[in-house]
């Protein structure tokens, strides 16, 4: 699969995501929640058993055993207070969409000379940069609005990334053709 296959995928992806946050918002949030909590707790087993396991001549157990229990504390925790979980998670959200975006706005400056259509990686960078602010401004608008901004943001930033995958996609045909 090439890259602009992948942009395609990634957006279309993006457009049901956005769909399935409009649709179910509170599930949506709920739902981050809960896969947070059970990837906690299956990672901290995992490296809990791995700690335990080990012999002290290969590393350090002991961190692979603390590493352990904090994800299995955390997973244990994220059911006590899912709210507290879910507003963490929010601001993990928010962070993760500034650094994405940033990410993007600096491989659109890289690719301007390589590609056309390059603002359209940039338009994504920066949906993803406001979209961040958003949220980290405004965490306690409650788990409905995070989940249709999530929405919003999935579903426009998958549009332009089919539009920029569709739009490399004739490059290359041009290109090879």
């Amino acid at each position: 699969m090439d890259g602009s296959s992948l942009l395609i995928v990634r957006g279309i992806v993006g457009v049901v995501i956005g769909i399935v946050a409009f649709s179910f918002p509170a599930v949506t949030i709920a739902a981050l929640v809960v896969i947070f909590g059970i990837y906690a707790v299956i990672d901290g087993v995992t490296n809990l058993m791995i700690g335990l396991t080990r012999r002290a001549g290969h590393g350090s157990p002991w961190l692979h055993a603390l590493q352990g229990v904090v994800g299995i504390g955390a997973g244990v925790l994220t059911f006590i207070w899912p709210g507290v979980t879910a507003l963490a998670l929010i601001f993990c959200i928010g962070a993760w969409a500034i650094v994405t975006g940033a990410l993007e706005l600096v491989a659109a400056i890289k690719l301007r000379k390589e590609i056309h259509g390059e603002w359209l990686l940039a338009l994504s960078g920066l949906l993803s940069i406001a979209f961040g602010l958003l949220v980290l401004l405004f965490p306690f608008a409650g788990a409905v609005g995070i989940s249709w901004v999530l929405g919003m943001y999935a579903m426009v930033g998958g549009i332009v990334l089919i539009a920029l995958g569709v739009r490399l996609r004739s490059v290359l045909v041009a290109v090879t053709a």
